[in-house]
């Protein structure tokens, strides 16, 4: 098996990594880097529990190559508190309205929730419903999903504390892309 080295910017540090090509990189975050926050739960992207931001894009980590990722800024569950281990507003949200059950979805619905506010800071309960369904929880019928979703798009709103945005907005191509536009300039 042929091995490569890759160069990945996760939760704002360098990891220099010796990958086979057929690593994906949701075993990658939690094997070699032990960042077990992002859960793997169906393998056939059906669930969104491996859901990562990848140059600020949602996107699930089960259905990416690590090699797909060389030079790509990523966030995971684990980046997503401040540096004093402080909640981000989006973690919070979800719990004071109680938003998860047995929690074992909720990185993944937060990473979703992370660039679906940056996306649609006013959306709206159906939006929200649309944003999310790639993300599957199987505890708590979503109602209190939606309510920590719309308290934490009313705290970015209202919020002048420096936390940091959601994600950054802006037209972006899909993960699929993601290898073109990386090795082949389009």
């Amino acid at each position: 098996m042929s091995a490569h080295d890759i160069t990945l910017h996760i939760n704002g540090k360098r990891h220099d990594c010796r990958v086979e090509a057929r690593t994906l990189l949701v075993h990658l975050l939690r094997e070699k880097l032990g960042l077990t926050g992002t859960h793997v739960g169906c393998d056939t992207t059906q669930c969104g529990a491996c859901t990562i931001s990848l140059d600020d894009r949602a996107v699930k980590s089960c259905t990416i190559l690590a090699v797909q990722a060389d030079g790509c800024d990523i966030v995971t569950i684990e980046g997503m508190a401040g540096e004093n281990g402080e909640l981000h507003a989006i973690q919070e949200a979800f719990s004071l309205e109680h938003g998860l059950q047995c929690g074992f979805c909720t990185p993944g619905m937060v990473m979703s929730t992370r660039q679906l506010l940056a996306r649609y800071p006013d959306a709206e309960v159906d939006e929200i419903r649309h944003q999310l369904e790639g993300n599957i929880c199987r505890c708590t019928g979503y109602h209190n999903i939606i309510k920590a979703v719309q308290r934490a798009a009313a705290q970015a709103r209202s919020s002048a504390d420096g936390r940091e945005p959601a994600v950054t907005k802006h037209a972006a191509p899909y993960p699929t892309d993601l290898h073109q536009r990386r090795h082949h300039g389009s």
